[in-house]
């Protein structure tokens, strides 16, 4: 049988290197992107970097959309218009880009799975870090996208809130200081190697998270039945008059 194939972004340090760590300890032959290897925002440098990857392994199973950064910490008005469309490169324009190059191979291969870094904060405004929050709510509809026209290939896509990790970004922080309970690294590679797996397919298109969703919980949830907009981003109407509902 042949070894899986999955590829990592900003598996250099924090939650990136983790995964990756994770998966290969799981048997998975695992890409590790970097701005190194192939920056995420650069469109020739990822389609060379996932043809590079094709090239030499035939296949993708598992991409993994983790590369990702935060804006400093102030209200929208006092932000940096350059370094708030930085954030949007590449949290939003890095994930897609690297998901357009690697969703046909997965369509020839017959599936695959994308697994989105989100968060919570994409679920709701800030009054700070304006820019995170905003591309995050924006990876949740590149998620939703990658569900919905990859459905009928084999792909399925989720959004991971991987919780609080202590990692370079947390700490540096000002939300996270002094906090004393963190994410555990291993409970979002259990998540992760849970959705490639394939055990938890009917969360695509999804928000799932660690620390407080486990396999376990996800899979019991799911035999209950999971309406179209559980936890899923979408407007809620005032009631059923409403013209928008």
């Amino acid at each position: 049988m042949s070894i899986p194939v999955a590829v990592v972004t900003g598996a250099s340090r924090g939650i990136g290197q983790h995964l990756a760590d994770g998966l290969e300890r799981a048997g998975y032959a695992v890409e590790r992107g970097s701005r190194a290897v192939a920056d995420v925002t650069n469109r020739a440098a990822v389609e060379r970097w996932i043809g590079d990857v094709v090239e030499r392994h035939g296949r993708i199973d598992l991409l993994v959309n983790n590369a990702g950064v935060i804006d400093t910490e102030v209200p929208i008005e006092e932000s940096d218009p350059d370094e708030w469309w930085r954030t949007m490169e590449a949290n939003v324009l890095g994930p897609y880009l690297v998901t357009r190059f690697s969703m046909p191979h997965m369509v020839r291969a017959g599936g695959g799975r994308v697994v989105n870094l989100n968060s919570g904060a994409g679920t709701r405004a800030g009054e700070v870090a304006s820019a995170y929050n905003v591309s995050k709510t924006a990876l949740a509809r590149i998620t939703g996208s990658t569900h919905l026209s990859g459905a009928r290939h084999g792909i399925r896509a989720f959004d991971l809130a991987p919780g609080v990790v202590r990692t370079d970004m947390t700490l540096s922080m000002r939300a996270h200081e002094g906090r004393a309970e963190w994410t555990e690294p291993r409970e979002v590679v259990d998540l992760v190697l849970a959705l490639a797996s394939g055990a938890l397919d009917a969360w695509s298109g999804r928000m799932v998270r660690a620390g407080v969703d486990t396999p376990e919980s996800l899979r019991e949830r799911a035999a209950l039945g999971l309406a179209e907009t559980d936890r899923t981003i979408t407007l809620v109407p005032w009631g059923s008059d409403d013209p928008l509902g």
